[in-house]
C-alpha cells in the first residue's frame, strides 16, 4: 500500500487540473489498520490533485463496506464509488458511468 501512496504521489506531479480514475482493485483482500490508514492518506492526495471522480472495482461485499467506511471518514465518498464485481455483472459499464456522467451506482 506504500508504495502505491509513493507511485501515486509521483505520478500525480503531472497529472492534468482534473481528472477521473477507474481502479480494478477486485483480487484485494480486506485492509489491516496500518494500511488502511495509507490508503486514506492516498485518496486525500488524488482529490488535492484534481481528482473529479473514481471508482474502484472490488470483489467483495466486506471489502465494499470497509472501502465506503474510510471514504466518509475522508471525505471522499463524495467522489468515489465501490462496485462490488461479484454482485454487478455490468460493473466496467456502471464505473464508466460514474466518471464520466456521475450516474452514481449507490442510488
Amino acid at each position: 500500500m506504500q508504495r502505491w501512496h509513493d507511485e501515486s504521489k509521483q505520478k500525480l506531479l503531472s497529472a492534468p487540473s482534473e481528472f477521473g480514475v477507474f481502479v480494478d482493485m477486485s483480487n484485494m483482500k480486506p485492509l489491516p489498520a496500518d494500511a488502511q490508514e495509507v490508503l486514506k492518506a492516498g485518496q486525500k492526495l488524488y482529490k488535492e490533485k484534481g481528482m473529479v471522480r473514481s471508482v474502484v472495482i472490488i470483489n467483495s461485499t466486506i471489502l465494499k463496506l470497509q472501502f465506503r467506511r474510510l471514504a466518509k471518514e475522508t471525505g471522499i465518498y463524495d467522489w468515489e464509488r465501490y462496485i462490488d464485481a461479484s454482485s454487478t455483472p455490468n460493473w466496467e459499464e456502471v464505473g464508466i458511468s460514474w466518471i464520466k456522467d456521475g450516474e452514481d451506482p449507490d442510488k
